[in-house]
């Protein structure tokens, strides 16, 4: 570990502090809101038997985490599938940078996928802004979360990015962990995936070699989930409409409201796909690219993986037709898909239709939140 960072603010839990964790997290209030949230009855006591007897982290992802993600998942969605995790076994470890459509579950399914297919989960960044009470800050650690601080002065969070940076490489080149990171500092809300060069520049931070090799070393391996129903779409329409005509401010209670909305809205299918390591495409890339360019070009390979990876269901498709006037993908989707569609969208309109002065801007917004991903696999020559 670098002698000028202590990490133990940022850090998940070890093994031995996990144990202490497990004893609070299983007898606090909190723990049985969940259980009487997301289980039968009948379920709860082998459950806070099972979780609270676990001994190590895995077993506690293994004794919980698996079945309360299985739940929400059985709950709310018409099935999860996967494709890629097979090429993660007896490989190094690496920095997944994915796409970011939920705030709680697209690191979540991505750690129940890993576990169900016999690998060790990751390690999740995760702002301080969702570490909103002691039970909180306990679940997170335990699951291996990296907290991320969100504010201070210019001069904080540079320290807290040289120190976030070097954390993140001393888990993936040290401690052998992979760790998983969002493209971008927020969520996806126009469902234009796309990466951020700040996120990249703050991983340049740290690192001893040139900034080639301090790339390859991070093995950057992107990840993309797709939902066919956005759970807070209506939360995203409404944050990109008022933006377009004002600085858009955020409510104390947003956050919790889109974790819940995330955890409890229909989602249909989700895909979740691993991509391939860029490293392989590193290799035609010359020291000599400054910084800004190289940087430009890595995020461009990771948006690649993540548009050919995406996985488009009937609603991108009929939205795509919607928003162009046109019938080019009507293959792809039914008429059920289009009544549905419809509703949720008029439901959506109206659900914030004391905000919107412009009917048809709206309506626009809200079509591009599933249209994107189709406008951008054709743009990249994925999809004619």
């Amino acid at each position: 570990m670098p002698e000028e960072f202590n990490f133990d603010n940022i850090r998940p839990y070890t093994e031995e502090e996990a144990k202490g964790a497990i004893q609070r997290i299983t007898h606090q209030d909190e723990f049985q809101a969940i259980l009487d949230y997301i289980f039968d009855k009948k379920e709860h006591n082998l459950l806070k038997k099972e979780a609270s007897e676990a001994k190590t982290i895995h077993e506690f992802q293994k004794a919980f985490m698996g079945p309360l993600v299985r739940n929400i998942q059985n709950k709310t969605t018409d099935g999860v599938s996967a494709s890629g995790f097979e090429n993660l076994k007896n490989v190094d470890p690496r920095l997944f940078i994915a796409n970011h459509r939920d705030i709680t579950l697209d690191s979540s399914i991505l750690a129940n996928q890993m576990v169900e297919h016999g690998l060790e989960t990751c390690e999740v960044t995760w702002g301080d802004n969702l570490m909103v009470s002691p039970f909180v800050v306990d679940f997170g650690k335990i699951n291996r979360m990296i907290t991320v601080f969100r504010e201070g002065s210019p001069r904080e969070m540079l320290v807290m990015s040289q120190r976030l940076s070097a954390y993140i490489r001393h888990s993936i080149s040290e401690k052998k962990k992979s760790v998983w990171i969002a493209q971008s500092k927020g969520r996806t809300k126009d469902g234009n995936d796309k990466t951020d060069i700040g996120v990249l520049k703050m991983l340049m931070l740290s690192g001893k070699d040139s900034l080639l090799e301090n790339i390859k070393e991070l093995n950057i391996t992107p990840v993309t989930i797709s939902f066919e129903w956005e759970p807070c779409d209506t939360l995203k329409l409404r944050e990109l409409y008022i933006s377009i005509k004002e600085k858009y401010i955020k409510e104390k209670t947003e956050d919790l409201n889109s974790i819940i909305g995330g955890i409890t809205g229909h989602k249909g299918h989700i895909h979740i796909s691993i991509g391939n390591s860029i490293n392989t495409m590193l290799n035609h890339y010359h020291e000599s690219l400054s910084q800004k360019d190289l940087l430009k070009e890595v995020s461009g390979l990771i948006d690649l993986e993540i548009y050919r990876s995406f996985k488009l269901w009937p609603t991108h498709y009929y939205a795509y037709d919607l928003l162009f006037n046109t019938t080019k993908f009507n293959k792809n989707y039914s008429d059920l898909t289009a009544k549905l569609f419809n509703e949720r969208k008029e439901k959506a309109l109206k659900k914030i239709g004391n905000q919107i002065s412009d009917y048809k801007t709206a309506e626009s917004i809200f079509l591009k939140i599933y249209a994107n991903p189709v406008i951008n696999k054709i743009d990249n020559g994925f999809l004619e």
